[in-house]
C-alpha cells in the first residue's frame, strides 16, 4: 500500500532474537528491541504482540535452526552413541565459534534468567531443554545400558552443553571448550561400557 512503511518481518525477528541472545530476556528492553529491528513500539506490538510473544517467536526460530542441526548430528551415527555425542558437540562448538552470532546459547541465557521469565516463557525454555534431552536419549537407545543409565547420561550431556554456553560467554578458548567435550565424550563411552559389562556379568 502506498505510503505505508514496509519491512522484512523475518529480518526483524532475527534481530530481536539476537537481542534476547546477547542480553537475556530481562535486559532486552523494548527500546533495545526497537533499535535492533528498526521498529517503533507500536510496530513491534502490532507485528509480534507483546514482548513475551516476540520472545516465544525467537525461541521457536532458534530451536528450528539449531534443533535441526542437532538432530542431524545425533542421527549421523545410529549404532555408535559416543560418535553421535561427539557429532552433537561438534555442532555446538561450531555455533559457539561462529563470529556471526553472539557467544553462548539463547536457551542457556534464558534458563539462567528463569526468575525474570513469565510462567509461559519459563515453560517454553524448560521444554527446549527437555527436547534436547529427548534427542540425546534417542541417540543412546542402541546401547545395552538400562533406561535409568541412559537417562542419566543424556542429562549429563545436556548439562555439559549448557556449561559450554556459560564458559564461552566468560571467554573460554576453543581449545578449552574442546577439552571439556573430549572428557565428556570419554565419560559417556566409559559409562556405556561399564553398563554393558555389568549387564553381561555372570550372576
Amino acid at each position: 500500500m502506498s505510503g505505508r512503511k514496509q519491512f522484512d518481518v523475518e529480518a526483524a525477528l532475527d534481530q530481536a532474537l539476537r537481542v534476547f541472545w546477547e542480553r537475556g530476556y530481562a535486559d532486552a528492553s523494548l527500546e533495545a528491541l526497537g533499535s535492533a529491528t528498526g521498529l517503533g513500539r507500536g510496530s513491534l506490538y502490532g507485528t509480534f504482540g507483546s514482548k513475551d510473544a516476540l520472545f516465544h517467536k525467537c525461541l521457536d526460530r532458534y530451536a528450528a535452526v539449531y534443533g535441526a542441526r542437532y538432530e542431524r548430528a545425533l542421527a549421523s551415527h545410529p549404532s555408535e552413541p559416543k560418535r553421535a555425542v561427539e557429532a552433537f558437540f561438534d555442532v555446538v562448538l561450531d555455533r559457539i565459534a561462529d563470529p556471526a552470532v553472539p557467544p553462548g546459547c539463547l536457551v542457556a541465557q534464558s534458563a539462567a534468567q528463569s526468575s525474570a521469565l513469565t510462567e509461559e516463557s519459563g515453560t517454553r525454555v524448560r521444554g527446549l531443554l527437555a527436547l534436547q534431552h529427548q534427542r540425546i536419549r534417542a541417540a543412546l537407545a542402541c546401547s545395552p545400558a538400562d533406561a535409568r543409565t541412559l537417562d542419566e547420561i543424556a542429562t549429563f550431556v545436556v548439562a555439559v552443553n549448557q556449561s559450554l554456553a556459560v564458559l564461552s560467554r566468560a571467554g573460554a578458548s576453543d581449545a578449552e571448550l574442546r577439552s571439556v567435550t573430549r572428557l565428556a565424550c570419554t565419560t559417556v563411552a566409559d559409562s556405556l561400557a561399564r553398563a554393558a559389562a555389568e549387564r553381561d556379568a555372570p550372576g
